[in-house]
């Protein structure tokens, strides 16, 4: 273990900290916990949404896709730029003025039963469900992402580095609450930005150049240059389809409730496409490299998995080990940004949706605000216990878990939260069957796909997310119409949205 990296590692953990004492002072009730009181600018919104969207997959599972199969890889990044800009554009500043307009509603359980008036609140509650289920599976990816770190970085053992991470993300998440996990994902954004743009020009430079870099691929295997070589149309379509995801993922969803203002969202936009889609070419670029720089020594003979490393590898080789820190922990800024936002979702979902719908309706805030806190307790210890199986013979990689979590909330909520803001005619009916078909559709079609009954490929947010939306549609015209009120409160939420003006 290098002094000078272990240091800056520290140096870098205890700012994270320092954060969250800050914010601590700064919260005073669930909704400061929980959205930060609405009132995050626009750049803190967009670098925050987008550092806890990407998480280690970022740095370690596109990496890595690129350096396994070349610019196949494109049609995935090309599918989320373009999901990422429609949910910027068309739910960012409506998602902001209705969940103000719906009774200040601060989740997304509490936004579904505002917004339809679920008196049963069967729809909160099953929406919790799908929102402590998945986040899961993405949490124990993200746990994944960090052992691989920490495992080449440190020579760690699997079990030091899970719970090194777990402590630190807990304790700031547990302490500041949306404050802190919003400042530390804004700082942590500019990391992973910094990463992804000195890496490949180094890379890059250290090959000889652009023209040799691609020379040095196209001699490996001409396919890696090509985008089309080896994608089949349901791969295509698989891949671009991620890009439906953004649209029901709570974890980003929530940054756009906690904007200042409507009138914030067009620059938060600006911000976060542009870090978006630089990034992404970054570390696009880093895979293609990787195919140059260690073709004496493929990252993946025997162990495909193992090309999720390509881009610690170059953090380690390419620079001294001040700067290989500082690079690394760009990595666990990945891991740490989306882990605590999850974190903090979830336990809002236990103190906000379980505790105060259904155990103490009475609950004071600062109740609430320590059940939150409990709850990041409680949901990391199992999520840490859930992540020793990455560890394991067959364990799944990053990008694996990451799918799959992400095929569940899109399924389960993105119809929905569409439908919800642009259909007047929606009921909570349909809202309800569009989630849990949605749920349902995805955890089927994976098993059938990995069991092979199912004999083609397609990613299994595309069955969810069409069949979902059909039972949105039939659900909500077989029953009765809305109420006045909801139509009332529609109407005003298009009113105060600037973006449809």
């Amino acid at each position: 273990m290098d002094n000078a990296t272990l240091i800056t590692f520290i140096v870098y953990l205890v700012g994270m900290l320092v954060i969250g004492v800050i914010s601590y002072r700064l919260t005073s009730n669930l909704s400061d916990y929980v959205l930060g009181g609405r009132s995050l600018g626009p750049g803190v919104a967009a670098l925050s949404a987008g550092a806890s969207d990407m998480s280690s997959w970022l740095l370690l599972g596109l990496p890595g896709y690129a350096y396994a199969a070349g610019m196949d890889s494109i049609w995935l990044s090309v599918g989320l730029i373009v999901g990422a800009y429609l949910n910027w554009k068309f739910v960012a500043s409506r998602l902001r003025s209705y969940t103000e307009v719906a009774n200040d509603s601060i989740t997304v359980p509490d936004f579904f039963e505002n917004r339809f008036k679920d008196r049963s609140r069967v729809l909160r509650i099953v929406s919790a469900l799908v929102i402590l289920i998945f986040f899961t599976f993405y949490v124990s990816s993200g746990l994944v992402g960090g052992a691989l770190l920490f495992e080449e970085t440190f020579n760690l053992s699997y079990t030091t580095a899970l719970w090194v991470g777990a402590i630190v993300i807990i304790s700031y998440t547990f302490l500041g609450g949306f404050l802190a996990v919003s400042w530390t994902d804004f700082f942590q954004g500019l990391l992973m930005f910094l990463a992804l743009v000195v890496i490949p020009i180094v890379a890059i430079s250290k090959i000889g150049g652009i023209n040799e870099t691609l020379d040095a691929v196209r001699s490996i295997d001409p396919s890696y240059l090509s985008a089309t070589d080896s994608v089949t149309f349901l791969g295509a379509v698989s891949l671009l389809a991620w890009g439906l995801g953004y649209f029901g993922q709570p974890h980003i969803i929530t940054r756009f409730m906690a904007i200042r203002s409507t009138e914030e969202v067009p620059k938060a936009r600006f911000y976060g496409m542009s870090w978006m889609v630089i990034s992404m070419i970054g570390a696009t670029v880093v895979g293609l490299a990787g195919i140059a720089y260690f073709a004496a020594d493929p990252l993946i003979v025997g162990d495909v998995d193992n090309s999720e490393k390509v881009f610690i590898y170059f953090a380690d080789l390419l620079f001294n080990p001040w700067v290989s820190g500082v690079l690394l922990a760009a990595i666990l800024s990945a891991i740490m940004s989306t882990i605590d936002s999850q974190l903090l979702v979830s336990s809002s979902a236990l103190a906000e949706d379980f505790y105060k719908a259904l155990i103490r309706k009475n609950a004071s805030d600062k109740e609430l605000v320590w059940v939150g806190r409990i709850g990041v307790i409680v949901i990391a210890l199992i999520a840490i216990g859930l992540a020793y199986q990455g560890n394991q013979e067959g364990g799944a990689s990053v990008l694996e878990l990451v799918s799959y979590a992400w095929a569940g909330f899109g399924a389960a909520f993105g119809s929905v939260i569409v439908f919800s803001l642009y259909w007047k005619r929606m009921t909570g009916l349909g809202a309800l069957a569009g989630i849990i078909t949605g749920a349902v559709t995805v955890v089927v079609w994976k098993q059938l796909t990995v069991n092979g009954i199912i004999v083609f490929d397609l990613y299994e947010i595309v069955p969810g997310f069409i069949l979902s939306s059909i039972m949105i549609v039939v659900f909500s015209l077989i029953g009765n119409e809305p109420k006045k009120g909801i139509v009332e409160e529609f109407d005003e939420a298009i009113e105060n949205d600037t973006e449809s003006k």
